[in-house]
């Protein structure tokens, strides 16, 4: 796996083992990402901010989970 991408895991507390699949990382961070998004939210319910903030808000909830949008076979470095 590419060193960026471990980085990226890293981040979010997943220390993936060389036989572990892309594709359950991939399903795995985006668990924790729609945790995050369910928490913006209720957050935004609760009047923390506005409705108008929200869009915002989630931009920079998915600046924070660049690995969602980058395919899983860029992940892998070749052999």
């Amino acid at each position: 796996m590419r060193s960026e991408v471990l980085d990226e895991l890293a981040r979010h507390g997943l220390a993936p083992k060389a036989s572990t699949p892309p594709e359950l990382l991939r399903e795995q961070i985006n668990d924790l990402y729609r945790i995050e998004i369910r928490r913006l939210r209720d957050r935004c319910r609760l009047g923390e901010f506005s409705i108008r903030e929200l869009p915002g808000q989630v931009v920079e909830l998915r600046k924070r989970y660049l690995l969602l949008s980058i395919p899983i076979a860029h992940w892998t470095v070749l052999p």
